[in-house]
């Protein structure tokens, strides 16, 4: 349903003509996220709802009066960062689009207490530039150095390679600036009291797990338009040294930073060296990145892109050299790489000592070959930055994942080897790329310290071919059925039913009060449902009832 001309004339007025559109080819360029193809009935990856208007509002003020408009009007709002994936768009009708990209500041790094403030539109590769410059670092998410740090810190997942050593991203957020679902404007933690932005919690109680929890509310309550980040030390240079061309980029990196791949003979072992790994606490980055190429090609493709005059046409060379099936041979299934960041010359050294022993315990060992100087540079700058997120399409041009249940790493390496039949058996068909079983990608915990770890078992699919599409389908649904057999505490899928249907089964969990008590949050502070919240909560009275 088109927007009342009264509606319309009145968020025109709030944002100007010249930041605000319901030109249908403009509608549709926001109903397109990252994997659609997937979920969009017709494979083409438009999501089937439009929304009714897109916006760029340019300041807290502006977004306050275009949230309070549209409880006037009885209209939905969903705010919108960088993006990434579906929840990131307008999922149900009557709901107009707030585009933060005008919003795009660094508005504070302060060195001493080691925090940031930023706009939503600020990126993490932005941020990370800045805040080097003092000798910090900052929190990226696993889906890359394009992101908002702040969506991801206010409102959406937040793993990420440096999450040991940095945190999850609920972790690092502090004070924040909240334009609550009714247009009224929040200031939590020591920020509401105007006392700074240091602190995240206090005075008072914290409103961190109403607001956000584990996950995070997907633009479901409202627009959080500034926050504090904390930031981490960095003793690399204050300009990080990048070299190279498109796309063999690298990075010369002091000799207290060092970068290796560690395998190891088993799961088994491979699970109880993370372990260690946490107890020691000598990690600055630890992650299974290039996995998510495949077992039988991500050696053979890290180095191609090493050499600047290579492409991806020479992939199927490099596969077929012999140091490079050896490579592939030695890292396969149990092998992830670490970053070693000292503080001191002696600190590192130190570092070195744990990990050597670590690897002695457990049977492991650094792969020398992903320790040459040019490997080296290479691996160092993807892990600290994540630049290159665009290799999750390299082979097919469409990727999603499944198998992703949080817990210790025992739990997540059980159902492994089973998850990884499940995509090679489709592989088999000649429908996706032939990359191997093995594409679990993970940070090796998600949250600061250890302890919270998971696989995501990556598909590459050809996005125009619905074969492939079917493919890769399939392998979601045959990975979460083996997921409810042998892992407790799976969610079962809920994909595809009816609101009703949807409502019912989620009643009919063990844990159904959660839900209760999430829709009961969503009502407090959105009676008059502004808030898009197809990605947080649809449930009511059938939750309501059976719980």
């Amino acid at each position: 349903m088109a927007l009342s001309k009264e509606a319309y004339e009145t968020l025109e007025d709030i944002v100007g003509p010249k930041n605000i559109s319901e030109e249908p080819a403009v509608l549709d360029s926001y109903r397109w996220m990252s994997d659609n193809e997937i979920s969009t009935p017709d494979r083409s990856g438009f999501y089937p709802v439009r929304p009714e208007a897109i916006l760029l509002p340019g300041s807290t003020e502006e977004v306050q009066a275009i949230v309070k408009a549209c409880n006037r009007h009885g209209i939905k709002c969903k705010p919108l960062s960088t993006g990434w994936f579906a929840a990131a768009q307008a999922m149900t009708e009557d709901v107009i689009v707030l585009d933060l990209r005008r919003m795009n500041r660094i508005l504070e790094i302060d060195e001493k207490n080691m925090f940031a403030v930023v706009e939503p539109y600020a990126i993490g590769a932005q941020l990370q530039a800045e805040t080097m410059k003092v000798g910090l670092n900052c929190h990226i998410i696993g889906a890359g150095a394009s992101c908002s740090p702040l969506a991801s810190a206010t409102a959406a997942i937040g793993n990420g390679a440096d999450g040991i050593f940095m945190g999850y991203s609920s972790e690092v957020l502090l004070g924040m600036e909240w334009v609550m679902p009714d247009g009224e404007l929040l200031r939590t933690g020591s920020l509401g009291s105007g006392s700074g932005w240091f602190c995240g919690e206090g005075p008072g109680p914290s409103l961190r797990g109403i607001i956000r929890g584990k996950v995070g509310a997907m633009g479901a309550l409202g627009v959080f338009t500034k926050c504090a980040l904390k930031l981490a030390p960095w003793p690399g240079p204050t300009v990080f040294p990048v070299e190279g061309t498109v796309p063999a980029y690298k990075s010369s990196l002091p000799d207290i930073i060092r970068t290796y791949t560690v395998v190891f003979p088993s799961w088994k072992d491979y699970a109880d060296g993370i372990y260690k790994i946490y107890d020691a606490e000598i990690c600055y980055i630890a992650h299974r990145q290039f996995s998510m190429l495949g077992e039988d090609l991500w050696p053979a493709f890290c180095t191609m892109y090493t050499d600047p005059t290579k492409s991806l046409d020479d992939l199927e060379e490099f596969v077929n050299k012999p140091e490079v099936k050896a490579l592939t041979d030695e890292v396969r299934h149990y092998a992830f790489q670490i970053v070693l960041a000292g503080m001191t010359r002696r600190d590192l050294e130190y570092q070195e000592k744990v990990l050597d022993k670590i690897l002695a315990d457990t049977g492991g060992h650094r792969v020398a070959a992903m320790s040459e100087p040019e490997m080296e540079r290479f691996v160092a700058l993807y892990l600290l930055r994540l630049p290159f997120k665009h290799l999750n399409y390299v082979y097919g041009g469409g990727k999603t994942q499944y198998f992703r249940p949080d817990g210790t790493p025992d739990y997540a390496i059980e159902a492994a080897p089973a998850m990884i039949e499940v995509l090679r058996k489709q592989q088999e068909n000649g429908l996706l790329p032939q990359t191997g079983g093995d594409s679990l990608m993970s940070a090796i915990t998600g949250i600061g310290g250890g302890g919270d770890f998971h696989f995501e078992q990556f598909v590459q699919y050809a996005r125009a071919d619905p074969e492939s599409l079917d493919a890769a389908l399939k392998c979601l649904h045959a990975a979460h059925q083996l997921g409810l057999q042998t892992l407790p505490g799976m969610h079962p899928a809920l994909e595809g039913l009816s609101g009703e249907e949807f409502q019912a089964a989620l009643a009919a969990l063990p844990q159904s009060g959660r839900y209760h008590w999430q829709w009961k949050i969503k009502q407090m502070l959105d009676p008059n449902g502004s808030g898009d919240s197809a990605s947080y909560t649809t449930l009511e009275k059938a939750v309501a009832s059976g719980s």
